[in-house]
């Protein structure tokens, strides 16, 4: 299964959470999604998400400009 790239870049704290969350709700259970973001912010706002939601954090990377994560969901 590929998964879904969702460019968040640009947006800041809480906005890439929200929408990431809202995105993850419309898939299926299983479904892996990768979320390029630039908020720095995000590297401590994405696991905590992943924890507290019950989806995987796969993956965290650092980028050119930003964080990119490899999540499963639930």
């Amino acid at each position: 299964m590929n998964p879904v790239l969702y460019d968040l870049r640009g947006l800041k704290c809480p906005l890439p959470v929200m929408k990431t969350r809202r995105k993850l709700a419309a898939m299926a259970s299983g479904a892996l999604i990768v979320v390029d973001t630039s908020d720095p912010l995000a590297v401590i706002d994405m696991p905590h998400f992943c924890n507290e939601d019950g989806h995987e954090l796969v993956e965290t990377e650092k980028t050119e400009t930003g964080h990119r994560f490899l999540i499963r969901r639930r």
